[in-house]
């Protein structure tokens, strides 16, 4: 029978349960992007897809099992903190968004093998099936994140335990926090790579796309689970997820089996080298913790201005250097890997093209407009995370 909680912090298993679950889901969506660069069609069982499944499956399991136990055993204390659904059921909000998440993912692998049946390969990211399994993957990710910061933000009576114990739990909180919340972010930038890859690094649409993306998401992550460096431990487990499948996924042999093949290959294709976000993420968390007395109006305006400083000034020159410089075509960077059915000897495989550059006037003009989305995506952040700190059921 499942434990419902560990012995000595009081933290449901479900919460690692639906943590692992999230890294199952990130990590076979990965490997299924790769598996399309490098192999071709995939089926309804290809091992990728049996990863994702798995979480949907765990995720699914353990947060439905928690809904039953606080159904039909659960105190009236515990269920005065619950969801109730359907008028019967007492859920945690966390084990609603996990359970409602699963059943999308599950629903979208059925659509998927109907969608190339009829129609063949994906020639995006975002697919219809894709984008349900996408919305599932988001739900049950954010489910745990939920569920962790229910724990976390319940008051000190529901937990009895010794000074060092409340210490401990405070850690494993937080790593599981970081953890949850690393893992959405790379499922963020995993939808978001089509548009934002080393190509375009010098176009403004790329850093308008980022000042959009990131800022109310890592604002978010650092006001619900305040640290001194929250946001960057986040960007950390983002990074090492990236890095880790670039570097594993393409020791395994793989050969296209859908043409035309133009660039024959043997071996996986690796994801993408993460964006250096760590590095703005120092900069936001020493700021809002140097300026934590200010209103969120004036730290979003700085906040937000400073995110795209730094990300600017680093990605520019970053990019560039993943693009250009024979130096990153290697597996730590992984710019040598190529598309099978894209030709190897295409011009601007290793350069700006004509529409991957702009002039300095168009440049400025839509920088301009990025602070002004940086600025009202920190804004937006901080307020979600105002209310994440809130959450307690």
């Amino acid at each position: 029978m499942m434990q419902t909680r560990t012995a000595s912090l009081g933290i449901p298993t479900y919460v690692y349960a639906v943590v692992f679950s999230s890294l199952c889901v990130i990590t076979g969506l990965i490997w299924d992007i790769c598996w399309h660069l490098s192999i071709g069609r995939d089926g309804l069982f290809s091992p990728p897809h049996l990863v994702i499944y798995l979480g949907a499956v765990v995720s699914g399991i353990f947060s439905g099992y928690e809904v039953l136990r606080n159904t039909f055993a659960g105190s009236s204390a515990e269920k005065s903190r619950r969801v109730k659904i359907w008028g019967y059921f007492y859920s945690s909000l966390g084990a609603l968004f996990c359970i409602w998440g699963a059943l999308a993912m599950l629903t979208s692998a059925p659509f998927d093998d109907w969608w190339h049946n009829t129609y063949g390969l994906d020639v995006t990211i975002l697919s219809p099936p894709h984008t349900v399994l996408a919305l599932g993957i988001i739900g049950v990710q954010f489910g745990a994140i939920v569920s962790v910061l229910a724990i976390k933000n319940q008051t000190d009576y529901l937990f009895t335990g010794t000074l060092e114990t409340k210490k401990s739990r405070q850690w494993v909180l937080f790593g599981l926090f970081v953890l949850s919340a690393g893992f959405l972010l790379t499922m963020w930038f995993t939808l978001l790579s089509e548009e934002i890859d080393r190509m375009a690094s010098h176009t403004a649409s790329y850093y308008q796309i980022s000042a959009v993306a990131f800022p109310f998401l890592l604002l978010a992550f650092g006001r619900a689970f305040p640290g001194r460096w929250t946001i960057t431990w986040v960007t950390a487990v983002y990074s090492l997820i990236l890095l880790l499948t670039l570097w594993i996924i393409p020791l395994f042999p793989a050969e296209p089996k859908l043409g035309p093949i133009l660039h024959h290959i043997d071996h996986y294709n690796g994801f993408e080298f993460p964006l250096l976000l760590i590095i703005p993420a120092l900069a936001l968390d020493y700021i809002r913790n140097r300026f934590a007395h200010w209103n969120d109006w004036k730290l979003a305006v700085i906040l937000g201005f400073v995110f795209l400083l730094v990300f600017f000034v680093v990605q520019w020159f970053f990019g560039a250097f993943l693009l250009e410089s024979p130096h990153a075509r290697n597996w730590f960077f992984g710019s040598h890997y190529w598309y099978f059915g894209s030709s190897p000897d295409w011009e601007y495989r290793y350069k700006f093209a004509p529409w991957g550059t702009q002039t300095t006037a168009q440049l400025a003009h839509g920088l301009s407009i990025a602070l002004l989305l940086s600025i009202i995506s920190t804004r937006i952040g901080l307020a979600w995370g105002r209310w994440m700190q809130k959450i307690q059921r």
